[in-house]
């Protein structure tokens, strides 16, 4: 991997692609719960993701128990929370911010299982950006709203138990990891629809699909999981992490405001002033080792 940290005209343009269209994903996960619901949506997204493309790439050199584990949190958990949450009221521009705390959970999950202690700001952005989400919590309107911020925060821990399996796995490509991942979490996904969702309510939706939710499919396997995952593990592999990362600050973004012009989702004073918060904190988190650097050469130049 190249450690340059300032990406090339095309590669920035790749980098903005790539987070436009996972945060463009949230409009398309409303539009596939309209026609389907969240298990369900889930286990066809799966099955799509990982058929016929499992045939084509190999399977990741890693222990099968660490494979399972990564599509069970990754998958499984995460998106079948995250797609219940947004079910349940969570607005979509608040479900593309709230999953962002997957950050400071993989922080405290690695510092467990690796003993990778985080600093003091990457401790006080945490803090700080959890102060975003009780704002949120405190305005959720009704019972089932403040259920699906559950769920949703629950979705980034999985996403986050799911980043320690795949650190565990030495893939070829990531987008292998992500095949078999899908691979793994669709059989789970289908038997939890069958007996939560009902054989009834599966084929009553399968029969009267309509072209917002084929369209709304199309977009999370295809662009959000194939071509997103895709162009985001050869970034990885090209420029140094830091130089990478830092672009996921964009989503939550993007996912408002295409709330707000698609959706059209308010966008109330305590909206803006939670998302400030999170961001914020997702700043001393990602861009530690920037501020660390800045203030030790301010402090030289002091000198």
């Amino acid at each position: 991997m190249g450690n340059a940290l300032n990406l090339s005209a095309k590669h920035l343009f790749l980098a903005l692609f790539t987070v436009l269209i996972w945060g463009l994903n949230f409009i398309a996960i409303y539009y596939g719960l309209k026609g389907f619901p969240p298990l369900l949506l889930c286990a066809i997204r799966f099955g799509l993701a990982a058929f016929p493309w499992v045939f084509l790439l190999p399977r990741p050199k890693a222990p099968l128990k660490y494979i399972i584990g990564y599509g069970i949190f990754t998958f499984v958990m995460q998106f079948g929370l995250l797609f219940s949450g947004i079910q349940m009221g969570l607005s979509t521009g608040l479900a593309s911010l709230v999953l962002q705390v997957q950050v400071f959970f993989s922080m405290g999950l690695a510092a467990f299982f690796f003993a990778d202690r985080p600093g003091m700001w990457k401790i006080g952005g945490s803090l700080i950006s959890f102060v975003g989400i009780g704002i949120v919590a405190f305005h959720m309107g009704d019972s089932s709203s403040f259920v699906g911020l559950i769920l949703t925060i629950l979705a980034a821990l999985s996403w986050s138990a799911g980043n320690m399996f795949s650190k565990k796995v030495d893939a070829e490509s990531p987008l292998s990891l992500v095949v078999w991942g899908n691979l793994v979490a669709f059989p789970f996904m289908m038997l939890l629809s069958f007996f939560i969702e009902g054989p009834e309510r599966m084929v009553s939706a399968l029969q009267n699909i309509s072209l917002p939710t084929v369209l709304a499919i199309l977009y999370i396997v295809y662009l959000s999981t194939h071509v997103g995952y895709g162009l985001w593990g050869f970034l990885l592999n090209s420029y140094a992490t830091a130089a990478v990362v830092p672009f996921t600050l964009l989503i939550p973004v993007i996912g408002f405001l295409s709330a707000a012009v698609v959706l059209n989702e308010p966008l109330p004073f305590w909206k803006i002033g939670a998302s400030v918060f999170v961001m914020v904190g997702l700043v001393f988190n990602l861009l530690e080792k920037y501020i660390l650097a800045t203030f030790k050469r301010l402090r030289l130049k002091i000198r």
